[in-house]
């Protein structure tokens, strides 16, 4: 039995947002193939994602200087907690789905305070005389993303972050499957919109049987 992690960055659901609807289609396509898995759905807009200010920067201070942890203030505590919550909620999961749109060449910036959280030395990764090594080797991921207009060739490919973003941590954590189902140029053709959509469906759920 594989634990898998759905994590969506969207404020809004499968009704309004392509990358939420193609989402939802991969993870009961996903359900129906492997009953047995457990699958938690990690709305990002909905959980509690410290972000990493100055509660969190001396809470680690006291830490590594041999503090216990409740030696630390109310504020401290809660904050640094929760981020390892979330760090050890992800390192226990066999499978991950992302799940954003593109806004502004990336994504959310409720996503990148999630992987901050996620991102911690001990855990995902190690540092040796060699470099950094990643030590979630034994995962795989996918990145579902909806994009209004073309990046995936052409001139603006370059442009687009947020899928690359996410491939570069997942390669920095040692994940050894990173894959991508973009749902692209709806904005640009919104006469073609629900063939891009369908057509990205139809995909998602084609790599859900095999995931």
């Amino acid at each position: 039995m594989a634990k898998v992690l759905y994590i969506t960055a969207h404020p809004q659901d499968d009704a309004f947002s392509y990358s939420m609807a193609v989402g939802k289609e991969f993870i009961e396509t996903y359900k129906e193939a492997n009953p047995n898995d457990e699958v938690v759905h990690l709305d990002l807009y909905k959980e509690n994602i410290p972000q990493i200010d100055v509660d969190v920067f001396s809470g680690w201070g006291k830490l590594q200087k041999g503090s216990g942890f409740e030696e630390l203030s109310s504020e401290e505590k809660a904050k640094v907690g929760r981020l390892s919550e979330l760090c050890d909620e992800f390192v226990s999961g066999d499978k991950y789905i992302f799940v954003t749109p593109m806004w502004n060449f990336s994504f959310p910036p409720v996503m990148k305070a999630y992987i901050d959280s996620v991102a911690v030395a001990g855990k995902a990764f190690k540092y040796t005389e060699q470099g950094p090594v990643g030590l979630l080797t034994d995962k795989k991921a996918l990145h579902i993303q909806a994009r209004g207009g073309i990046y995936s060739e052409g001139p603006a490919a370059q442009m687009e972050m947020g899928h690359r973003y996410l491939d570069a941590v997942m390669q920095f954590f040692g994940v050894p499957s990173f894959e991508g189902i973009f749902v692209e140029g709806h904005a640009a053709m919104p006469d073609k919109a629900e063939e891009i959509k369908q057509n990205a469906i139809a995909r998602a759920k084609d790599l859900a049987q095999t995931f």
